[in-house]
């Protein structure tokens, strides 16, 4: 655009200093949690008509590492000056779950190179190394989402304790002041701080304590809250496809089932009791159903062809059964259940409604 041509060359610039930045943090070990994510597009009456790839630009990546840049920056200043502060802390994960996640990506044909136990702990650059190996596979999404769970919850501090997944020694949340507060209270510590008005007492002592934990807090409900709409909005998308059949990988499995995941990132459960072919007994040791009669082994990473039997919205649940087991009696006894479930919604809402009038007699 010949509007802002003046611009490319700082934009170059830009990009240079970014891609250095990058690299200098990589080197150190921080983990780049880059795997693809997905977004649910929703037409004007607010309902899902796609689920497409949020695919992150140069531009995104550049911005993000100046961002990061400054809030390790200002944190360093901020401890160095021994101001009262709000920081962001990412404590090393704990060894049980560390060597679960190992036992995980074995199905993968991964490990952790090395000892790691209380003497010799994890260093996040091990980790990386992890994500390094199934870059651009179709298990990519799955090894970085249960490596994601493994790790700790970054949480806010009035004490600095580093941030392990960035591998940094100070951190903040600095850059964005209109929408998160902790970015905001240090904007106005900092700010008095700069133009002298800085007095170090208690009560901010005590501010950025109790600060720290409200927004903690509200981080979590947040992310629940967005995590339920997602599995709603989901859910509501993918009851236009039941009866459809479609390639999945197995993202966990359970002693009464498996959870298969979609490339579209929808994740779904095959009931161990809808696995018609044979009776499965899940085998703890390995986190595997195996067959009793046939010995045929089910266990995370296993690709498999699903077939949508059931969407319910209410429940934000899918059901999915096996391509090879969804014969009609099968796919029909997932609509039967559905019936059921509303007749009893039904018979409970009368319940409650004669319960009220005869309350108010």
């Amino acid at each position: 655009c010949e509007r802002y041509k003046h611009l490319l060359p700082t934009l170059k610039i830009m990009e240079e200093l970014a891609l250095i930045l990058r690299n200098k943090r990589i080197k150190r070990g921080s983990i780049n949690f880059d795997f693809p994510e997905t977004k649910v597009k929703v037409n004007e009456y607010g309902e899902p008509v796609s689920i497409e790839k949020d695919i992150r630009g140069v531009s995104n990546k550049m911005i993000e590492e100046f961002m990061l840049c400054a809030n390790e920056t200002v944190a360093e200043y901020a401890y160095w000056s021994e101001l009262p502060f709000i920081y962001r802390n990412h404590e090393a994960p704990s060894l049980e779950k560390i060597t679960s996640f190992n036992s995980f990506i074995m199905n993968f044909g991964l490990s952790f190179k090395g000892k790691i136990d209380k003497d010799n702990p994890i260093h996040p650059k091990a980790l990386q190394n992890i994500l390094d190996a199934v870059e651009g596979t179709p298990e990519e999404r799955i090894v970085s989402m249960n490596m994601l769970h493994s790790l700790m919850k970054a949480k806010y501090s009035e004490e600095n304790m580093g941030h392990f997944g960035l591998a940094a020694k100070y951190y903040c949340h600095f850059t964005s002041p209109i929408r998160r507060y902790p970015d905001l209270a240090i904007h106005r510590i900092l700010k008095d701080f700069i133009d002298g008005k800085f007095e170090e007492n208690s009560l901010l002592k005590s501010y950025v304590a109790a600060a720290s934990i409200q927004s903690s807090e509200c981080e979590i409900n947040a992310e629940h809250t967005e995590r339920d709409v997602d599995d709603l909005m989901k859910t509501a998308y993918m009851r236009n496809f039941v009866g459809d059949s479609f390639d999945g990988v197995v993202a966990n499995v359970m002693s009464f089932g498996m959870f298969v995941e979609l490339e579209n990132s929808v994740e779904g459960l095959i009931r161990a009791e809808n696995m018609t072919d044979d009776y499965y007994i899940y085998e703890e040791s390995t986190a595997s159903l195996v067959g009793k009669r046939k010995g045929k082994v089910y266990k995370t990473g296993d690709k498999v062809r699903v077939v949508l039997a059931r969407a319910d919205i209410m429940l934000r649940q899918i059901d999915f059964v096996l391509e090879k087991d969804a014969d009609k009696k099968l796919l029909k006894s997932f609509k039967e259940k559905k019936n059921e479930h509303n007749h009893d919604k039904k018979k409970k809402k009368k319940q409650q409604k004669y319960k009220g009038k005869k309350k108010h007699g």
